[in-house]
């Protein structure tokens, strides 16, 4: 009991920073850690790129969510890291914690089918794994790829001047959780698109690898901690700011929050898992960036610039506010964890 009572005063960050000085950092590292993912130097100029994240059941799924749809929304939180750094995952390896009430041979098949739909829809394969009995469904997983030195889209190259960019619009997840949690109200077109943005979620790898062959990109992270956080999170590693003078709200979000009396700034800016990627481009070869985007069927949306000085900032008719870094974060009160605003 004292220790989850200290967890959720410290949250998740604050954790990870305390475990990370009292590491032994290895030397040279070709990825700083607490990037998306991390990576070792085989030589020869090839990296062997690593991730793991993992998914529970209490914090992570939401009602109307099926164990079919749990398992593969893991594989989507996994694979959206590599998408960002625009890396091919290639393998997978499953760790399952399974409490009593779910091991029975139905539930069992539903989950490994699960996870091997969203493996083979990312063209990777799970090659093995470990199971234990849990108190709460945990499914872990750990991605292996490789990579050329130097080609990874880290997120710490942003320059002052380079256009601010995502793959989609914003705010769907943050409306559709509303749906499925509190009921509100939503038209049925409405409520499919948004309620399919969190059972059924997307990476956008295609986009990432695309976008990682342009040389174009200079700073990347995926949108799981939300817009606001992902914004902060560059700005931070990269020593820059940003000013925003685009919000990329989606249509349906607008219309949702304005039958249910929400503010779509927020739900655009402080929701999470949306998978898009945010990331900072060359004005020089944005066209190119745009391009090759499309080919692979996604888009790329110009949502601002970066600025030489160290604020988030978001334009709204000629006046600047300051964009808070806030998001999504394990060991907060429980409507932060179901990601509820």
């Amino acid at each position: 009991m004292r220790l989850m009572k200290l967890s959720q005063q410290l949250g998740e960050r604050k954790i990870i920073e305390i475990i990370q000085k009292h590491l032994d950092l290895m030397p040279k590292m070709p990825i700083p850690f607490g990037d998306d993912i991390s990576a070792y130097d085989l030589g020869k100029g090839n990296l062997a790129v690593l991730k793991t994240d993992m998914l529970v059941d209490k914090t992570d799924v939401p009602p109307k969510m099926s164990l079919w749809q749990a398992a593969r929304k893991t594989v989507v939180m996994n694979i959206s890291d590599f998408a960002a750094k625009g890396i091919k995952p290639l393998t997978i390896l499953v760790s399952l914690g399974l409490p009593r009430k779910l091991n029975t041979k139905d539930n069992i098949e539903e989950i490994a089918k699960g996870l091997n739909a969203g493996a083979r829809e990312y063209n990777a394969y799970i090659i093995g794994g470990d199971t234990s009995e849990s108190s709460d469904l945990v499914i872990s997983l750990s991605l292996f790829g490789i990579a050329k030195k130097g080609k990874v889209m880290l997120r710490s190259g942003a320059h002052h001047g380079d256009i601010v960019a995502v793959t989609s619009f914003f705010g769907k997840t943050s409306a559709g959780l509303k749906i499925l949690l509190n009921d509100l109200k939503a038209s049925r077109k409405i409520r499919r698109v948004l309620t399919d943005s969190v059972l059924m979620p997307k990476a956008r790898l295609k986009e990432g690898l695309a976008l990682s062959q342009t040389k174009a990109v200079t700073a990347a992270i995926d949108s799981s901690d939300g817009l606001a956080w992902s914004l902060h999170e560059i700005a931070k590693a990269s020593k820059v700011g940003f000013l925003i003078n685009r919000l990329p709200t989606a249509k349906e979000v607008e219309r949702f929050a304005k039958d249910n009396k929400l503010s779509p700034l927020e739900l655009t800016l402080y929701g999470g898992e949306e998978y898009e990627l945010v990331l900072t481009v060359n004005p020089k070869l944005w066209n190119k960036a745009q391009k090759a985007v499309e080919e692979v069927g996604g888009k790329l949306l110009n949502i601002g610039k970066v600025t030489a000085e160290k604020q988030v900032l978001l334009e709204i008719n000629g006046e600047k506010h300051i964009i808070e870094a806030r998001g999504w974060e394990h060991f907060k009160n429980e409507a932060k964890n179901r990601k509820v605003l």
